[in-house]
């Protein structure tokens, strides 16, 4: 049976991860990037799903580090969670592809075709005889 889909944030996380190990301020900005600022990771948030993906064996801790009297823990993606990412990321293409695919399907040449009903031509095209 199939895992279940992760969800966008936690799939953005493993992503940011795949470029190396990063703490969790420089995985929630990654995240802020690459969703185009639709998703702004709290730390609750963050901290909650990085927990989850650790649980699962899809990312653990890499190494700590302290800056400024803070521990600064940078996390990395395990061989596991490489592969969950790799499949989840083919999955949402394969969903993306079809969706595609049918919106083309859907844009026949005759629903395509400028309108013959008025006799006029589209702005900027000849008065020609219309392709078949």
């Amino acid at each position: 049976m199939a895992s279940k889909p992760l969800q966008e944030p936690a799939f953005l996380i493993l992503s940011a991860l795949a470029a190396g190990p990063l703490h969790g301020y420089g995985i929630a900005k990654d995240v802020e990037v690459s969703s185009d600022g639709r998703i702004t990771l709290r730390v609750g948030t963050l901290y909650g799903a990085i927990d989850r993906l650790a649980a699962a064996g899809l990312v653990e801790v890499d190494h700590e580090e302290v800056v400024d009297s803070r521990l600064r823990r940078y996390y990395r993606l395990t061989a596991a969670g490489g592969v969950r990412l790799e499949a989840e990321a083919h999955r949402a293409e394969a969903q993306a592809r079809r969706a595609l695919e049918r919106l083309g399907a859907r844009r026949s040449p005759r629903t395509a075709a400028p309108s013959r009903s008025t006799g006029a031509a589209p702005s900027g095209l000849g008065t020609g005889p219309v392709p078949a």
